[in-house]
This record gives C-alpha cells, sequence and structure tokens, in this order.
C-alpha cells in the first residue's frame, strides 16, 4: 500500500461531505454515543459501494442510465428527508432532546451513504488507480484498499462526532444557538440534495 493512497484518502475522508455532515448532527443532537452510531453506520453504508466497485457491478451503474438515475434521486428524496427532520427539530425544547435508539441512528447512516450512487462511481474510479498492472492478487489488493479507506473513514467521522458532541451542552443551554444550527444543517442537506440531482 503506497503513501499516496492513505495521503489521498486521507483527504477525500477529511473533506465534509453527506455522511460527516450527519454524523456531527448527530453528535449535537444527541452525544457522544448517538455520533458514534452515526460513524459506524456511515462507514457500513460504504460497504454496498467497495462491494460493487470490486466485483465490477459499478461498471454497470455508471453504464445504465436508469440504475443510476434510480437510485440518485432516491438518495435525493432521503437527503430532503433529513433536511425537513432538522427543521422540524428546531423548535423542539432543549429537554425533549433525548437520544435515539442505536438502532435507528445507524439505519438511518447507512441509508445516507447507500442511496448515494457516486459513491459506487468513486470506488470504481478511485481503487484501481492504486492496483498495479497484472497484479495476480488484484481483487485481494482491492479488498484491503477498501478496508484502509472505511477505516480512516470510521475514524475522521468518529473524530468530528467526538467534536460535536463536546458542543452539545453549550448549544443545548442556548435555543437559539441549537434552532440555528439546525436551520444551518437542514440547508445543507438540501445542498447536498441539490448537487447530487444536478450531478
Amino acid at each position: 500500500m503506497s503513501v499516496e493512497f492513505l495521503i489521498t484518502a486521507l483527504v477525500i475522508v477529511v473533506t465534509p461531505g453527506t455522511g460527516a455532515l450527519f454524523t456531527m448532527s448527530a453528535g449535537l443532537s444527541h452525544g457522544t454515543r448517538a455520533s458514534a452510531v452515526a460513524a459506524v453506520g456511515c462507514t457500513l453504508g460504504t460497504v454496498p459501494h467497495a462491494v460493487a466497485a470490486i466485483t465490477g457491478l459499478a461498471a454497470l451503474l455508471h453504464t445504465s442510465a436508469v440504475a443510476f438515475q434510480a437510485l440518485k434521486y432516491a438518495g435525493v428524496a432521503y437527503l430532503l428527508y433529513l433536511a425537513w427532520s432538522a427543521l422540524r427539530a428546531k423548535d423542539a425544547p432543549a429537554r425533549d432532546v433525548s437520544p435515539q435508539p442505536a438502532g435507528r441512528v445507524v439505519l438511518s447512516a447507512v441509508l445516507v451513504n447507500v442511496l448515494n450512487p457516486k459513491l459506487t462511481v468513486f470506488f470504481f474510479a478511485f481503487l484501481p488507480q492504486f492496483v498495479h498492472p497484472g497484479d495476480p492478487h488484484a481483487t485481494l489488493t482491492l479488498i484491503e484498499l477498501s478496508a484502509v479507506f472505511m477505516a480512516l473513514t470510521l475514524a475522521v467521522f468518529l473524530a468530528y462526532g467526538a467534536g460535536a458532541a463536546v458542543m452539545r451542552d453549550r448549544v443545548l443551554a442556548r435555543p437559539r444557538v441549537r434552532a440555528w444550527l439546525n436551520r444551518i444543517f437542514a440547508g445543507t442537506f438540501v445542498a447536498l440534495a441539490a448537487r447530487l440531482a444536478v450531478g
């Protein structure tokens, strides 16, 4: 495994996206445990895309406009649902903000990444660049690279979520700040949905 891969993968993971945003939102709204569960869920959500890329299904998704568009618009709809949920939560009193069941957080986090077809195309385009032509163990190499990418994703998302959870008490103590943060999260989810829709 090359240093170039590690650096490139880390830069990609550190760049905030839908999964990082969801994890930080969970940390701010429900604390450290929820953010950690969200980080795990978002990481699990990348598994189907990695498997698709490794097995070659990504080529079909990349060439099938119908399959790509169907998955893409399902992702757009889910991001808009998250935005609506954030706006709906902005008026809730601080005392009503309680931990969510782990299963619900994981499911939401998994859906955030599963319903993003660009991740499949990303894995399909990104991973092969770090596999030497003629490598007799190309499949194992791709699996190893995918595992490392997911480990980096989990570590970075855990850090994002923990940082957001640390801010939680201050945020919940100021309802106006919490309301504005929820509006920002909602607006960002809408922007990500728009970006996915036109991309």
